[in-house]
């Protein structure tokens, strides 16, 4: 699926890129790597049953409550995603904000089509 590119060339990124961190930093960013990783196709199915979207702050959203496993996936990727932006504006000497509002575009460019997507106004589409 489309949105396996992105997310790995990000992971690979966090572990070239930080590799300046300190050693217990990029330990962290490994693990937060490998549960990414393990997760993306648990993420591509969701996005697929309509249960998970991808706004505009650069995290999943559940759209279908009822599908009971959007709300815990959502949640862990989530968490990891904040840990890298986190971690992305620290070295960019920027915001975890702003690295989240870009990657957010990013997202939304390269999600298959049929995935939710909330544009910069807060409208959702699919796309």
């Amino acid at each position: 699926m489309k949105t396996i590119l992105p997310r790995l060339l990000l992971a690979l990124a966090l572990l070239f890129g930080l590799a300046t961190t300190s050693r217990a930093a990029t330990d962290d960013l490994a693990a937060v790597k490998a549960r990414m990783t393990a997760r993306i196709s648990a993420i591509d199915a969701l996005k697929l049953k309509d249960a998970l979207g991808e706004n505009n702050a650069g995290l999943l959203e559940v759209r279908d409550a009822a599908v009971k496993e959007a709300a815990t996936v959502a949640a862990d990727e989530n968490k990891d995603r904040t840990t890298v932006y986190a971690a992305l504006a620290k070295q960019a000497g920027s915001t975890a904000e702003q690295v989240a509002k870009t990657r957010a575009k990013q997202i939304a460019a390269s999600s298959a089509k049929g995935v939710w997507v909330q544009d910069d106004k807060g409208t959702w589409a699919k796309k």
